[in-house]
């Protein structure tokens, strides 16, 4: 089985000079946790995910109000705070190397890049527990 086999085509993607606001929302319109991002020539050149957002806004040592953590929101691009150059992987790269690749490195999805580093999809942890539901459902005997 292949990484295409499983990943999430087309996935939702976020400019680099976009807010954080608008990750966020973005983020919560598509029912995710990551954004790839995306820089002018249309190339992944980071991720930001929610947990990303939070740390930006959330300071134990910083006392704020809403409305500081509103305008921090719109006036913080996402390159502020996302990773950049993020752990990519093939389409056609086997499962398992996505799989040991994500256990390795203590993370729960990535962008999947072809050979010129387009995006053309993500694979999360979810795609994989979604395909691993799909295969014992098949499986009776599990």
């Amino acid at each position: 089985m292949l990484v295409r086999d499983v990943m999430t085509r087309s996935p939702v993607t976020i400019q680099i000079d976009e807010s954080l606001h608008t990750a966020q929302l973005r983020m919560a319109d598509a029912n995710c946790r990551r954004l790839p991002v995306m820089d002018d020539t249309g190339h992944v050149c980071g991720i930001i995910t929610d947990r990303d957002v939070r740390l930006a806004l959330h300071s134990s040592l910083v006392m704020r109000e809403r409305w500081q953590d509103d305008m921090l929101l719109g006036h913080t691009e996402v390159s502020a705070c996302m990773t950049p150059d993020p752990v990519c992987i093939a389409p056609d790269a086997p499962l398992k190397d996505a799989i040991q690749m994500m256990l390795t490195e203590s993370f729960s999805g990535m962008p999947v890049v072809d050979h010129d580093r387009h995006l053309v999809g993500v694979i999360t942890v979810t795609d994989l527990l979604r395909t691993l539901s799909t295969l014992l459902v098949a499986d009776d005997s599990c």
